[in-house]
């Protein structure tokens, strides 16, 4: 699933944040399926996840994000996330803090690393629009190279097997947490996959930590806060 493994490897495809974009992209109006400003959280919390798969981060005390090697992994989107994170060889002593607080100021920058090597791939075009002549925004069109197709298909089959690979499950707690299950096809059953996704995104620490990014937002939009 990583682009390249820590020897600097050849490239073995997208990684997670890149397939969770890909999945998330509506073809014809060249924009996501769910509020763009939650699925740059969740794609933080997937280079998060990848971070962690490769023995990089794991989970402290009280929902913090530990740093247990800071050297990169040869791949651009989970290398600029690495990045992202203090080095505990230089004072950080292995604390990237809260994981609900840096998927929030790590989401844009993820992002636009995802658009990056997606674009790269040839998986998609960039195209600069502006809405009533004044404000510019970014359509994601297809390229001539197709990974949204793999990105859907490794869903489908993951949701298939019941999410029996932790990856997997990853990747579907993840896509609960920002309500993208909502705008998928998920089979007759819509319900008890609903709740079976809403399960895992309960479960899964980095998903709890995106979900409570978008409670935040949420919160704010409605009065609660801030």
């Amino acid at each position: 699933m990583t682009g390249r493994d820590a020897s600097g490897g050849p490239d073995r495809g997208p990684t997670l944040p890149e397939e969770l974009l890909l999945l998330a992209l509506d073809p014809e109006r060249g924009k996501p399926l769910c509020e763009s400003s939650y699925l740059r959280y969740a794609l933080a919390g997937a280079a998060l996840a990848e971070l962690e798969w490769a023995g990089r981060v794991g989970e402290g005390r009280g929902g913090r994000i530990t740093v247990h090697n800071p050297l990169p992994l040869g791949d651009p989107v989970l290398d600029g996330a690495l990045a992202a994170l203090p080095d505990p060889t230089k004072g950080g002593q292995g604390d990237g803090g809260k994981a609900r607080r840096w998927v929030r100021s790590a989401g844009r920058g993820v992002d636009e690393l995802c658009r990056q090597r997606l674009e790269e791939r040839g998986a998609i075009r960039r195209e600069s629009r502006r809405a009533l002549g004044l404000f510019r925004y970014e359509r994601l069109t297809a390229g001539p190279v197709d990974l949204a197709g793999p990105a859907h298909a490794r869903f489908k089959s993951a949701l298939a097997t019941g999410f029996a690979d932790p990856c997997d499950r990853t990747f579907a707690a993840l896509v609960a947490a920002v309500r993208l299950d909502r705008r998928l096809a998920l089979g007759r059953d819509r319900r008890s996959v609903h709740r079976e996704l809403k399960r895992l995104g309960r479960e899964e620490w980095i998903a709890r930590a995106v979900r409570s990014a978008v409670i935040e937002d949420e919160s704010v939009g409605s009065g609660g806060a801030g």
